[in-house]
């Protein structure tokens, strides 16, 4: 057993940080009562995470390399627990997103390195078992965080989904500073400070003009100015990119049309497939008074299908063109939540069970396969970038479907009245409805750029097979 306690120091780490993408929904209600908090607040909340995720893990993947992938994990276990303990003292909205930020960097940190840390410890048979209980760790981390969450919230308090995090985080940190052997450092690795700066800067204000616009209007000067600043930087990031010898992210590499289908496959499914979950989530508790736990609960039957669907059927999926995993899946996560849109003023939370279910079947289809299509696109040296690129694309779709889904839930709920249940659920069947156009439009995108089957003889190494 004591082998195994490498993969179990890397697991724990990683289901933390995933967890704590989902973990915080059912508690937005809570956290509104308890810090005053109004919508575009309770985005950043959820965005403030996920965007430090895709902001910063191509990069922290890099500067890994160069101090060694387990300083860099411990170092992101250790602010991971810090910025948690920030979030469950945090007496303002203001200072919880300020250290979900962190979180963010910590978890960015932890990401990037636990898979670098699993292939130099593990090899042959074993290495192939590692990747495939990591994978089984990430696929369960949303159903387990929903309900968690719930359990926490209800039983104790909101803080306590941060709180939490610190004895697991403890435990993290000494198994891995004594299982773990010393990681090799490659100093002659360069840094793409520019091109990290000008990416986070592009994210960070495009998503914070999209929550302004929609909180304040169109015509706000602010919004204006931050939208022309992401845009502006987007810009730099593809001259930087394209000029620097050493790119965090090489640009030639989107010229790869199935490395292409699989970021958009990546970027569609978080947009399609949860960036709607907050909202679904005050919608459950606000509206329909159901307490936390509840609130899980009812949220569970999505996590439940794409994880049976994944264990299932992943197995059979990698002799699958990705054109069928891929975009046709992402299809069937648009078709599930535009199925969500059959609530009404009178609906109870099993109208949501049918679309969850189709739903979760799409995410079962299409999340397995990302990360395998993704790295095997590629050359075998620029695996772990493509990887990298797959999760950042994930997230920084998590992040802009938050700002995007509640700027038009503000619009098509009336932002200028009193939020009674028919306004509530005229913008939730709106952002429902743009959410699965995303998913449907990006699915029939990856569907065409997937150009050819991968043969069935081609071998598959142990990462290619680790589920998203």
């Amino acid at each position: 057993m004591k082998k195994w306690l490498p993969l179990f120091a890397a697991c724990l780490g990683t289901l933390m940080l995933l967890i704590d993408v989902t973990i915080v929904n059912v508690a937005l209600p809570d956290i509104a009562a308890d810090l005053h908090a109004g919508l575009s607040s309770l985005q950043w909340v959820v965005d403030g995470y996920a965007l430090a995720l895709a902001a910063l893990l191509l990069v922290l993947g890099s500067l890994a390399d160069r101090i060694g992938a387990k300083r860099a994990y411990l170092a992101g276990l250790v602010l991971f627990a810090l910025a948690s303990l920030g979030c469950g003292i945090a007496d303002t909205s203001s200072n919880l997103i300020a250290a979900r930020v962190l979180q963010g960097i910590g978890g960015a940190a932890m990401f990037a390195t636990t898979l670098s840390l699993l292939h130099s410890t593990y090899f042959g048979r074993e290495r192939g078992i590692a990747f495939g209980v990591w994978g089984a760790v990430t696929g369960a981390a949303a159903g387990i965080g929903v309900v968690l969450g719930g359990v926490l919230t209800e039983a104790l308090s909101w803080r306590w989904i941060f709180l939490v995090n610190l004895p697991i985080a403890v435990l993290a940190i000494a198994l891995t500073a004594m299982v773990f052997p010393a990681s090799v450092r490659r100093t002659d690795r360069r840094v793409d400070v520019l091109g990290m700066l000008s990416f986070a800067t592009a994210a960070t204000a495009l998503t914070y003009g999209v929550i302004r616009g929609g909180e304040h209007g169109w015509s706000d000067g602010r919004a204006v100015t931050t939208l022309l600043l992401g845009v502006v930087a987007a810009a730099v990031f593809v001259v930087v990119e394209s000029r620097s010898a050493a790119p965090m992210f090489p640009l030639s590499l989107l010229r790869n049309r199935d490395f292409g289908a699989t970021l958009l496959g990546a970027s569609g499914q978080t947009f399609a497939a949860f960036a709607s979950t907050p909202l679904v989530s005050l919608w459950l508790q606000q509206q329909l008074r159901m307490s936390p736990l509840h609130a899980g609960l009812a949220l569970l039957p999505m996590a439940a299908t794409a994880f049976l669907v994944a264990a299932v059927f992943g197995r059979f999926m990698h002799d699958v063109a990705p054109k069928w995993t891929i975009g046709a899946g992402l299809v069937v996560v648009g078709i599930g939540t535009g199925l969500l849109t059959v609530i009404d003023a009178g609906s109870s939370w099993a109208a949501l069970v049918p679309g969850f279910i189709v739903l979760g079947a799409g995410i079962g289809i299409n999340a397995p396969a990302l990360v395998s299509v993704g790295m095997a696109a590629v050359p075998p040296q620029q695996a772990g970038t493509a990887a990298g690129a797959v999760n950042t694309a994930r997230q920084l779709g998590l992040a802009l479907g938050v700002a995007v889904l509640g700027t038009v839930f503000r619009t098509a709920s009336g932002p200028d009245q009193p939020i009674t249940l028919p306004h509530f659920v005229s913008g939730l069947d709106a952002a429902f409805t743009v959410a699965a156009a995303v998913g449907i439009v990006f699915g029939l995108l990856a569907f065409t750029l997937f150009h050819r089957q991968r043969p069935a003889t081609e071998p598959l190494t142990a990462e290619h097979k680790v589920a998203a």
